[in-house]
C-alpha cells in the first residue's frame, strides 16, 4: 500500500525564537519612530488600534500611548489564542510588549517641513515595521490579529484587510481631527498597507504557470531537472481543433519566472503560456504562507 508522505512537523528552535524576536523588536522600533516622530507631532492619525489609541491619547495626554495600545490589545489576544494558534498568541504578546516599551523610550521628531513628505515617510516606516512583525511568528496585536484570521479562513490579503479596517476607523476618527489631517492619514494608511504587502510577500511571491505545447514532455522534464519544481500534467482537448492536448501546470517563485520563460522559449517558441498572480500558496515545499499556527 502506498502511503503519502506527510509534511515535516514545524519545530520552534532557539534560532527561530531569536529570529522572530529580532523581527518583532525591529518592527516595533520602526513603528514607534513613525508614531512618536511623525504622527503625534504633526497631528496625524492612522487606523486600527493605534488610531483609536491616538484619539484616546488626545483626551488623556498624561497616559503613554504605548500603555493605551497594550490595554486595547488585551481582548484581541483571546481571539489570537482561539482562532490562530498558541505560538502566534505568545509571539503577539511579545510583539505588543515590544511596541509598548518602544513607544515609551523612543522619542524624537522628524524635521520635515512638507506635510506630504511627512505623511509618505510615516506610511513607509509604519508599513515596514508592521510588515517585519508579520514576517515573524507573531504580530503587534491589534488589527494584525483580525487580518491573519481572515487570511487563514478566507485568503483575504493582509494589506487589503488592514486597508478596509483602517478606512472604517478613519471615518470615526474624522470627528476629532481636521479634514487636512484626515486626508493626510488616508495617504498614510494607503502607503503603509501596500508596504506591508511588499514586506510580507516580497520576492517570496509565487506565480502559477499554465503551458500548452506540443513539446510538453520535454518542457516538463526540463522544469523538473533544471528549475527543480513540480509539474502537474493535465489532459485536455482543443475547443476548435478538438486535438488532444497535454497542459502543464506549475507554481514557482517570482525570482524563477525569467528562467522558466527562457527554458520554454528555447524548446518551443510557439508554446502558449499563461502566468498568473497567486494570493498565497500553502505547501511545505513551495508555499509562501508564514507559519502563524
Amino acid at each position: 500500500m502506498h502511503l503519502k508522505k506527510q509534511p515535516q512537523t514545524i519545530i520552534i528552535s532557539l534560532q527561530q525564537v531569536l529570529w522572530d524576536t529580532l523581527l518583532l523588536s525591529t518592527g516595533s522600533i520602526l513603528c514607534a519612530i513613525a508614531i512618536n516622530g511623525i504622527l503625534i507631532p504633526h497631528n496625524f492619525v492612522t487606523g486600527g488600534i493605534t488610531g483609536i489609541s491616538l484619539i484616546i491619547n488626545q483626551f488623556t495626554p498624561s497616559v503613554n500611548i504605548g500603555l493605551i495600545i497594550f490595554l486595547l490589545n488585551l481582548p484581541l489576544f483571546f481571539l489570537a489564542w482561539l482562532a490562530v494558534g498558541r505560538r502566534f498568541f505568545f509571539f503577539s504578546i511579545l510583539g505588543t510588549l515590544s511596541l509598548t516599551f518602544s513607544l515609551i523610550f523612543i522619542h524624537f521628531t522628524f524635521n520635515l517641513e512638507d506635510m506630504m513628505l511627512n505623511a509618505l515617510l510615516s506610511g513607509l516606516i509604519l508599513g515596514a515595521g508592521a510588515g517585519l512583525c508579520l514576517r515573524s511568528s507573531g504580530s503587534q496585536g491589534g488589527m494584525d490579529i483580525l487580518s491573519i484570521m481572515l487570511l487563514k479562513r478566507f485568503s483575504i490579503s493582509l494589506g487589503n484587510t488592514i486597508l478596509v479596517v483602517n478606512g472604517t476607523v478613519l471615518l470615526l476618527v474624522s470627528l476629532f481631527y481636521s479634514i487636512e489631517s484626515v486626508l493626510y492619514t488616508t495617504i498614510i494608511i494607503f502607503v503603509s498597507s501596500n508596504v506591508i504587502n511588499i514586506v510580507v510577500t516580497g520576492l517570496s511571491q509565487r506565480k502559477s504557470v499554465i503551458i500548452i505545447s506540443s513539446q510538453w514532455e520535454k518542457i516538463s522534464q526540463e522544469i523538473l531537472k533544471d528549475i527543480r519544481r513540480g509539474v502537474t500534467i493535465i489532459k485536455g482537448e482543443g475547443g476548435y481543433t478538438q486535438n488532444k492536448e497535454h497542459i502543464l501546470y506549475t507554481v514557482i517563485p517570482l525570482t524563477e519566472i525569467g528562467d522558466l520563460k527562457r527554458l520554454i522559449n528555447n524548446i518551443d517558441p510557439a508554446a502558449f503560456v499563461v502566468i498568473s498572480e497567486t494570493l498565497e500558496v500553502i505547501n511545505y515545499r513551495i508555499g509562501n504562507q508564514p507559519h502563524w499556527q
